[in-house]
């Protein structure tokens, strides 16, 4: 990347960096066109500030590379807030022993935003391991820190697996287990905390209980849309580290926040509809079949009742969709603390009430979760009893069969359900119902500071931050940004990069977004050279073509109602002119055309772009890459004939922080000029990581409609990278990918140039290959061995 050549906005980000690693130079455009893209004006800035610390930190390319290509993706995840944290997480590990774990944090922050989903998830997390590595960095005497947290490296390698099974405060539990058991064992504790010892694998097992919000996401949020016609963002917050706040669900601009996880509730009550009465108690659709983690929410033996984790996320959703739709803020300057509380107990149980009679089946969710306060349970000479006497009206009003006697609870009840007949009361008929309930009921020890709580807590309802509103401004009013967009004129070049994972042989694991792979669209070349190409395998063309009028289907299939088609079809255009004679719009689809019937295959071909074509082939005058280029010329000019949808690119690598993906021939282009301009200009150039190309490719050769899909991949080495000193990590991988393809129903091939291809190849395609020892011969090869395999 010549500086000179970059718009100027681009160049003046490149002097602000200041970096002198070519690696980084030759990624920085691509990852500042995404960053301007996503990020705000002054997060670009932050994110160029915080790149030249990684750059500047003595720690070599690996952080700052990977900090300018994920922290955009992580960006849109967290937020923008989310980088302070981050950075001052980096600048302890940098100034102790632990400089080395900071490559791995920064590589571990895709999957661990994807996740935890909010920054505030996030600050936890990293208490938890800053305080793991304030634990286990060990020091001279005491006095100063000098040896680096063995296990610190490790639990960034395998955070996909524990936060994938794991809520945070699970998490914190297993660092501690790990931290007081191996503190003195340093390489016991690259064993726990890299999860090969059976102790980590135990207390991780033990660890794993209630249920996931980011494991069950996708469920929820088709709940929210389909029942409620709700949508919204989901985040998950952890309350196992606020417990003086003990923060409840809420919803704001940015989203739905829930608890990261949920466990299993059990409760000795009836079932609704079995001493709860009410109605839609009995008969609903929804209140048979409550799924329970593979069970059914139903009454246990010994008469409890148990709700799944996942259905206690439903009830919280419910509860916020219902006031999202029924619940209008007033205002709240005029109103008492003790008379918001209450408005909030009753506005709740009237959002529930009317969810419950739309869909009948939520009455057994909620009349289950809903606690039961005993009417005797405060002593209101010791204690507060306004919780007390608002837990037993919210359960009054949504169980007609509730055991309370209070008469301003019963009567109170019935003016509720009252006005509920009428149909209109809305919220401020129930703050109206909540001032008068405090007026009748106020106690002179309401004042005490202790308060009764104990069955006073409905846990799935929220904070109720949207319902009020207030005539002067102050810390209740929460300000957003906007979201930023691009100004107009800005134009933004290329596709972000897109992270693959990696498979590491030695953990037998994957290193989740360990692979950076940008893709471009290939320049133009002379179409003319193409066709001089074929035009000197005349000969070998003519042999070609009395093979594929053998294998072409003949079997025509007529398109008709065509705009634009291949001849007129006479029945269509007859009555689209009786039409235009006698005043009617004529339907203008008069053309049809024909498809071939009888075979379904689409093919990706997929060229190794590396340094090694540009050697001369053994006994040739000519390059591997001029020979190469011949033979996929004969092959797209085959497979245009016999009208098979195809696809052709190439990659080549500098590195897992540039795998580059060449665009040559998309699916829908016709093989004209443009596509043969593009073949004409390819170029070799760096190395092989043939893993990472394949799953790329695959995601667009798995989207076609084909009974066979076929990835040629035309190489002449082995996977190799300039950043893997093991020869055979990147084969493991591309072995790993192969199998990847083939449980997506693609069939990989590969043709081999490389004479000492036997020593790797079937590593890697088992007996999918073919080795051409005669590199001369590639271009009539090519073309047979297709027709051969697509028969």
């Amino acid at each position: 990347m010549e500086t000179a050549t970059l718009p100027t906005e681009l160049a003046t980000y490149w002097k602000q960096l200041d970096c002198g690693f070519p690696r980084v130079e030759t990624v920085f455009a691509d990852c500042l066109r995404e960053a301007l893209a996503t990020l705000s004006r002054q997060g670009v800035d932050d994110y160029i500030e915080q790149a030249r610390f990684l750059g500047k930190m003595g720690r070599g390319a690996e952080p700052i590379l990977i900090f300018l290509e994920e922290w955009p993706a992580v960006a849109k995840i967290l937020g923008e807030t989310a980088l302070p944290d981050i950075m001052a997480a980096i600048r302890r590990m940098w100034k102790s022993p632990n400089g080395k774990a900071i490559t791995p944090f920064l590589q571990s922050l895709p999957t661990t935003a994807r996740r935890l989903h909010s920054a505030e998830q996030l600050r936890v997390y990293i208490d938890i391991v800053l305080d793991m590595m304030e634990r286990t960095t060990g020091s001279v005497h005491g006095i100063h820190q000098t040896f680096p947290s063995p296990g610190l490296p490790e639990i960034f390698k395998q955070v996909s697996v524990l936060l994938g099974q794991l809520s945070l405060a699970g998490l914190k539990n297993w660092v501690d287990y790990g931290v007081r058991h191996y503190d003195d064992h340093p390489d016991r504790q690259i064993d726990y905390f890299s999860l090969q010892s059976a102790d980590s694998r135990a207390v991780l097992q033990r660890e794993r209980h209630g249920t996931l919000l980011v494991d069950n996401e996708r469920k929820l949020d088709m709940y929210l849309r389909g029942l409620w016609q709700d949508e919204d963002h989901l985040i998950p917050y952890s309350g196992a580290f606020d417990e003086l706040r003990q923060p409840v669900p809420y919803y704001d601009q940015l989203g739905i926040r829930l608890p990261d996880a949920y466990d299993d509730f059990i409760s000795p009550l009836p079932l609704a509809g079995e001493g709860l009465g009410g109605e839609g108690a009995q008969g609903s659709p929804l209140s048979n079949s409550l799924p329970l983690n593979g069970r059914e929410s139903n009454r246990l033996p010994a008469g409890e009742i148990i709700i799944s984790g996942l259905d206690r996320y439903r009830a919280a959703l419910a509860h916020i969709a219902a006031h999202r739709r029924w619940t209008t803020a007033i205002f709240a300057d005029n109103f008492s603390p003790f008379q918001r509380m209450a408005v909030e107990f009753i506005e709740d149980s009237r959002v529930e009430y009317l969810a419950m009679r739309e869909y009948p089946g939520l009455r057994r969710i909620f009349m289950t979760l809903h606690p039961v306060p005993a009417e005797d349970a405060c002593d209101p000479e010791l204690e507060s009893g306004v919780r007390h006497r608002l837990a037993m009206l919210s359960r009054a009003l949504l169980d007609p069969a509730h055991p309370y006697r209070n008469p301003h609870i019963i009567g109170c009840a019935q003016r509720f359900h009252e006005l509920m007949r009428q149909g209109d009361a809305g919220t401020q008929e129930m703050a109206d119902l909540a001032v008068s309930f405090v007026a009748r009921t106020r106690l002179q020890s309401d004042n005490l500071a202790k308060m009764h709580f104990k069955d006073t807590v409905v846990d799935y309802r929220d904070d109720n931050r949207q319902m009020w509103k207030f005539i002067e401004q102050g810390d209740e009013e929460e300000a957003f940004d906007e979201p930023r967009k691009i100004e107009p004129g800005e134009e933004l070049k290329g596709l972000p990069p897109r992270h693959y994972h990696e498979w590491d042989y030695h953990s037998q694991n994957y290193r989740p977004d360990w692979v950076s792979v940008y893709e471009a669209l290939h320049p133009q070349g002379n179409a003319a050279d193409i066709d001089r190409l074929l035009d000197k395998h005349a000969a070998l063309a003519k042999r070609l073509k009395k093979l594929l009028d053998l294998i072409k289907p003949q079997d025509k299939v007529r398109i008709r109602y065509q705009e634009d088609g291949s001849e007129l079809d006479l029945d269509v255009a007859l009555r689209s002119l009786i039409d235009y004679k006698s005043g009617a719009t004529p339907d203008p689809r008069i053309n049809m055309s024909h498809r071939t019937s009888g075979r379904s295959i689409a093919v990706m071909l997929l060229l190794d772009l590396s340094e090694s074509l540009n050697e001369k082939a053994a006994g040739c005058d000519q390059t591997i890459l001029e020979l190469s280029r011949e033979a996929v010329s004969l092959l797209g000019w085959a497979v245009e004939k016999l009208g098979d949808p195809f696809a052709i690119a190439g990659f080549h690598s500098n590195t897992r922080h540039d795998v580059r993906y060449l665009h040559i021939k998309g699916y829908s282009e016709p093989w004209d000029d443009q596509v043969k301009g593009r073949l004409a200009a390819i170029q070799a150039g760096y190395s092989t990581r043939m893993g990472a190309a394949m799953r790329h490719a695959a995601h667009y050769l798995e989207q076609q409609q084909a009974d066979k899909k076929l990835m040629l991949i035309l190489t002449d080495g082995e996977p190799s990278d300039v950043d893997s000193k093991d020869g055979r990590l990147l084969i493991a991988d591309a072995r790993q990918a192969v199998m990847e393809l083939d449980r997506q129903g693609i069939y990989t091939y590969c043709i081999n140039l490389d004479s000492k291809a036997d020593e790797y190849v079937a590593d890697i395609f088992g007996k999918q290959y073919t080795i051409i020892d005669r590199v001369e011969q590639l271009p009539e090869k090519l073309p047979q061995l297709f027709i051969s395999l697509t028969k």
